[in-house]
């Protein structure tokens, strides 16, 4: 990460990212936020794992074939599982955001993991600048979100950004991004899990969405809003609803793909099932199709394949929900 995350590095990120302002968008943009939090959280918090290993996620390392970053750019962590009790500041807005949160462990982090942290955020400042900058630019442009399982999905990406927007010290994204979110999706209704998935995803298009729409809905309203949306959801059980997908050659570049969308549907549907009243019947369904999805995937995290080593860990992350968010 020092060798890395370095002043000189970054700039040469951010100068590519202005000169090439359709590069990694969005969801690039979005794990470099969460990169930038991710760094404001350690320096700031200083809390480790148990292990050792960085709290909250940390990043992956070079990303190649599908996933492939630029230079220093990784896969961040993020945040996805967790109802935050507080409505988020919504950038002036009368609306509430809600958000996911999750408590760090207590421990300190010795001095030199905060100091590090504490380089590596303001050497990614500047670049967090240039993403907020091209956010900005582009949003008023995206006249239509992109809603299929890949890297170009606008709800996946916008939902990471709401998460880690403010602590990369970028306030003044959480607003726009909002209104795009509910501008985008709040008028969806009647979505089916028989869509899904398609045979490379590693996103899931109705739960990003429906992630999405939690974070800036109250509560009450989500709960409607979920129900319109995503009717079925209201008789189904667990062992029915978005059962893991049949993965035959998980070293398949492409057909790998679907162990991530396990591990990306069970964050999606722990945030949504914590987004939800206290006692609605659906929580119970979304925790076990939750479960089962992770169960299905997460011991190929460590499979020794790097053709899905080297980025599942982070959605792993996500679904466990060890990620930190505003």
């Amino acid at each position: 990460m020092d060798a890395h995350l370095t002043p000189d590095a970054l700039a040469v990120e951010t100068a590519y990212l202005r000169a090439h302002p359709s590069f990694e968008r969005p969801y690039g943009w979005a794990w470099l936020l969460a990169l930038t939090s991710e760094s404001t959280a350690l320096a700031e918090s200083g809390a480790l794992t148990e292990s050792g290993a960085l709290g909250g996620g940390g990043t992956s390392g070079d990303e190649s074939g599908a996933h492939k970053k630029s230079g220093a750019l990784g896969e961040g962590a993020a945040s996805g599982a967790h109802k935050e009790s507080g409505a988020l500041d919504g950038g002036g807005e009368s609306g509430a955001l809600t958000g996911s949160s999750v408590t760090r462990t207590e421990s300190s982090a010795p001095f030199s993991v905060r100091r590090s942290a504490q380089q590596w955020r303001a050497a990614l400042a500047p670049a967090a600048d240039a993403v907020a900058d091209l956010l900005l630019a582009w949003l008023p442009k995206a006249t239509y979100p992109v809603r299929h399982g890949t890297h170009a999905n606008s709800a996946f990406a916008l939902g990471l950004v709401l998460d880690s927007a403010r602590r990369a010290g970028q306030q003044r994204l959480v607003a726009p991004v909002a209104e795009r979110i509910r501008a985008w999706y709040v008028p969806d209704h009647g979505a089916a899990t028989r869509w899904e998935p398609s045979g490379q995803d590693f996103l899931s298009p109705l739960l990003c969405e429906a992630d999405a729409v939690r974070r800036v809905l109250p509560q009450d309203e989500f709960a409607a809003w979920l129900g319109v949306f995503l009717p079925e959801l209201a008789e189904a059980d667990g062992t029915s609803f978005l059962p893991p997908p049949r993965v035959s050659d998980a070293a398949d570049p492409q057909i790998g793909h679907l162990l991530g969308l396990c591990l990306s549907r069970a964050a999606a549907l722990r945030g949504i099932a914590g987004a939800l009243p206290d006692g609605d019947p659906r929580t119970a369904t979304l925790t076990a199709a939750a479960e089962a999805n992770l169960a299905a995937a997460l011991p190929a995290t460590t499979s020794g394949d790097f053709t899905t080593d080297h980025w599942l860990a982070t959605f792993a992350t996500l679904a466990l929900g060890e990620a930190v968010a505003d």
